[in-house]
């Protein structure tokens, strides 16, 4: 059993650093991160001092945080986790963030002659608790290989797509499916909704053909239901699609699309929505139609 460092215990950090300590890992946390829930405690997590503390008194450590400065904040500020690596530790990082300051990141850790993959997950707080999340990797075959029992204790679907960088250009490209397939699941009940039919039922019967998905399942039946408590908040996906089109502008690439999605976040965040389910994407669209899907 090792000892492993995880950095970033909240809604998706809590759940899978317990599934490491089910699976008889020992989990260090430091006090930078978000104060641990109780059930870890219980469990026997350890709080050291400071990221570098952690570091130094683990070989793997994993991050779970919610964007590019808190990752690069928790490996380059003060007392930061660069400061305790030395060769043979292991850096994974499991928040979804910059595939450019991915490979910067990646760099100046190999630089201490640790290493480091990129590993951020799909599947939102339900694939966190049920060990079922999707991770998309990025690094060495060497160093993926070494992960892997631990990611296997997180994901079921994990793949190693290149090296550092590639795991958040997938999840990148992942967050642009997902966005536009929740515009096109809450363009399709309001449409229906407003003509008069039980929404509820059109989904049902979508369900059964082409237009069906995990989406269409899942935050279709939040959008009838109206429940929009998060699994996925509107500011992480917000976050996510920043990433994109700050991608697609460096490469010269055109993402329409992705673009109108992000307006309707957009204007979710500008009522105030910005905590709310990401499916709640659906409330943008009801206010332009004058129509609430019911």
């Amino acid at each position: 059993m090792a000892n492993i460092g995880f950095i970033g215990l909240g809604i998706m950090g809590t759940p899978m650093a317990r599934h490491l300590q089910d699976a008889g890992h020992t989990v260090v946390t430091s006090r930078h991160s978000v104060a641990p829930r109780q059930e870890l405690i219980d469990n026997g997590l350890e709080v050291v001092d400071s990221p570098k503390v952690l570091a130094e008194s683990v070989d793997t450590i994993i991050l779970m945080l919610p964007d590019t400065p808190e990752v690069k904040d928790v490996l380059f500020g003060e007392n930061g986790v660069a400061l305790g690596l030395s060769a043979g530790k292991l850096v994974i990082d499991m928040s979804s963030i910059s595939p450019i300051e991915t490979k910067e990141f990646a760099k100046k850790v190999r630089e201490t002659g640790a290493e480091y993959i990129d590993a951020p997950v799909s599947g939102g707080e339900v694939g966190a608790r049920n060990a079922s999340l999707s991770i998309m990797a990025g690094g060495s075959q060497a160093s993926f290989d070494r992960a892997l029992p631990l990611l296997q204790l997180m994901g079921k679907n994990i793949t190693l797509v290149g090296d550092c960088g590639d795991g958040q250009v997938t999840k990148v490209a992942n967050q642009i499916i997902v966005a536009l397939t929740i515009e096109a699941v809450a363009e399709a009940l309001v449409f229906a909704s407003k003509a008069g039919a039980n929404p509820a039922r059109v989904r049902a019967a979508l369900m059964g053909g082409f237009a069906s998905s995990r989406i269409l399942e899942v935050h279709g039946e939040r959008m009838v239901k109206r429940t929009f408590d998060p699994g996925f908040r509107i500011a992480l996906h917000q976050k996510d699609l920043n990433l994109a089109l700050q991608g697609a502008r460096a490469l010269g690439v055109s993402l329409p699309n992705t673009a109108a999605t992000q307006e309707l976040f957009n204007q979710c965040a500008a009522h105030g929505d910005a905590g709310l389910d990401h499916s709640g994407l659906v409330t943008a669209l009801e206010r332009m139609a004058n129509h609430a899907v019911a």
